[in-house]
């Protein structure tokens, strides 16, 4: 079975209230694809229509070119944690793996490999009830593992863990991906993307705002801007505004300079003796980059962030 997701023209409304709105993209073999958006977005109800929890007014979503609801022993072709409460909480956590298993002809061998591989081995006869929200992450993580499937779909995967199991479950998806299976990662958390993911899908009013690799968004978004770092910030602000640049204040002796190359902002703070100790070419954070591509396709914002005055 092909390693991918196909999205295709998903529009979606319940009641008066539109979820999709043309939702397109493909998630590829050997990426970690983030899916990104505000609130609102569309991305859970996506991700439920891809595997068949939502049924679409229009268009399609495939999982290696068919329908997840046509799919036998779907847990081999597609794993999913869309959410770590969906649990009987009765039932210790080797208990509903088994249960999982033995709905897809898996054995306790495969349970008992997917329970040490998320960190469990411990844990694995405790009912999963008394579970944190980071041990039911990892109890998600290793359902969504146990059929090996060459698609994995994970919703806010790092939510409720500690540190280390952040860092457990970033290497963990690349890792997966490095093997070749497609891997879509919904996430607020820019910073984990950035570090995790290849390329992003970034929704907005249910439909999609861009399709872009991870690297290619972060150039985009750095270039024409200049860090400067100085110890006389009021004077160099005043300097570079007269020259035309726009001047931000990013820290107690650091500025951020758009429309002005680093020469010349280093000419012009030479010819004037404003000293300086660094200016180098500004490198974006996933976090920006995200922030600029949805500011007009935000549902809810704060009333200061619109800039309304009483």
């Amino acid at each position: 079975m092909e390693a991918t997701i196909e999205v295709a023209g998903l529009r979606k409304r319940f009641g008066g209230t539109t979820a999709l709105d043309g939702m397109t993209f493909t998630v590829r073999p050997g990426h970690v694809t983030g899916f990104v958006g505000p609130n609102g977005a569309g991305k859970s109800t996506t991700m439920r229509v891809i595997v068949g929890l939502d049924t679409p007014d229009e268009g399609h979503a495939l999982v290696g070119g068919r329908p997840y609801r046509s799919l036998s022993r779907p847990l081999c072709h597609a794993g999913a944690l869309l959410d770590a409460a969906a649990l009987q909480p009765s039932r210790t956590a080797r208990d509903h793996l088994l249960w999982l298993a033995h709905s897809q002809g898996l054995g306790a061998k495969r349970v008992d490999e997917v329970v040490e591989l998320v960190g469990l081995g411990s844990a694995a006869r405790r009912r999963a009830g008394g579970f944190s929200l980071g041990m039911r992450q990892r109890l998600g993580i290793a359902a969504a593992l146990l059929g090996d499937p060459p698609v994995l779909l994970l919703d806010e995967p790092v939510n409720g863990l500690d540190p280390e199991g952040v860092v457990w479950i970033r290497g963990l998806l690349r890792s997966l991906a490095a093997e070749g299976r497609a891997v879509l990662v919904s996430s607020h958390l820019m910073s984990e993307l950035q570090d995790t993911a290849d390329h992003l899908v970034v929704a907005g009013r249910g439909r999609v705002v861009a399709d872009v690799g991870v690297a290619e968004l972060i150039a985009s978004a750095s270039r024409g801007r200049v860090t400067l770092r100085t110890s006389a910030r009021p004077e160099a602000m005043a300097l570079l505004a007269r020259a035309g640049a726009i001047v931000a204040v990013t820290g107690a002796d650091t500025l951020t300079v758009s429309g002005l190359a680093a020469e010349d902002v280093v000419g012009l703070l030479g010819r004037d003796a404003v000293p300086f100790s660094e200016v180098t070419a500004h490198r974006a954070t996933l976090e920006e980059a995200y922030m600029d591509l949805t500011r007009d396709a935000v549902e809810f914002r704060a009333a200061t962030e619109r800039g309304t005055r009483r």
